[in-house]
């Protein structure tokens, strides 16, 4: 085996444990436009205030697993899943598709001693952490509003965070295989339906019973039910579920996002 080829597997692994170097990169980048992140804040924000508060209050309540509950307070939870799935996409899909096919800032990180490994957990951190913040800011106004009603809700931040997981772990995979900016259009078409009929608006029981049953199936609204369950102190056993569907979503997309980097980067 050359030299070359010995090189480019050894820097296939998991990484040095150097991805906090990526992360800093991430983190000085954006202490300089910092109202990227910012304004991503207030759009679940102002549909919290528009659909939550506006219409809930024609609404009145919804019924959630037997038991009443204002429409306010059914709505929010769903927003902060939202908050987090938005945060974790745009930045694993179209920041990483400019520093890998444009800025060429992966090949740049290649050429000192970081491996793939860094790069790619080094960028999932920080998707994790846009996301993370995102749900924390949007956390605080639901919980100033008065639309907290249990102690679970001390867990909503990290369950936020690991549906940020999730997205991001497949988003980052699936900005490997794109080709151009025109690609991101099966990003929105993958979203916006997500966003609006995952239960986010109104209960599951209003779809006919054979959608309900693709709706449970997809990730969004794992999110909705495991943030709605914790925000309004319901939670079972199906939060378990919820909890591993979304774990092993996003460790299929980073297994994919490794391979897929070692492919472009180091071929």
């Amino acid at each position: 085996m050359s030299v070359a080829v010995r090189t480019s597997v050894g820097r296939v692994g998991f990484g040095g444990g150097r991805f906090d170097l990526v992360y800093e990169r991430n983190l000085r980048v954006y202490r300089r436009t910092w109202q990227i992140i910012f304004s991503g804040f207030f759009e679940p924000v102002f549909y919290l205030l528009s659909i939550g508060l506006g219409i809930g209050a024609l609404v009145g309540e919804v019924t959630v697993d037997g038991v009443a509950v204002p429409y306010k307070e059914f709505v929010a939870p769903a927003l902060l899943a939202t908050s987090a799935m938005n945060g974790a996409v745009y930045e694993s899909t179209m920041n990483v598709f400019f520093k890998l096919k444009f800025g060429k800032i992966y090949d740049a990180m290649l050429a000192t001693p970081l491996q793939v490994g860094d790069v790619a957990f080094g960028e999932l951190s920080w998707c994790l952490t846009r996301g993370g913040l995102y749900a924390a800011g949007f956390l605080v106004v639901v919980t100033a509003l008065g639309l907290v009603g249990s102690w679970w809700a001390l867990l909503a931040l990290p369950a936020a965070v690991l549906i940020g997981y999730a997205f991001a772990g497949v988003g980052m995979a699936s900005t490997t295989f794109m080709k151009s900016w025109t690609d991101f259009d099966a990003v929105q078409m993958v979203v916006v339906p997500l966003f609006l009929f995952s239960a986010t608006f109104y209960p599951l029981s209003t779809y006919p019973e054979g959608v309900q049953t693709i709706v449970r199936c997809t990730p969004l609204y794992q999110g909705v039910d495991l943030l709605r369950a914790l925000l309004l102190g319901n939670v079972g056993i199906d939060a378990l579920g919820h909890v591993a569907y979304l774990a092993a979503m996003g460790t299929a997309g980073m297994i994919v996002v490794r391979r897929r980097f070692a492919r472009l980067l180091l071929a």
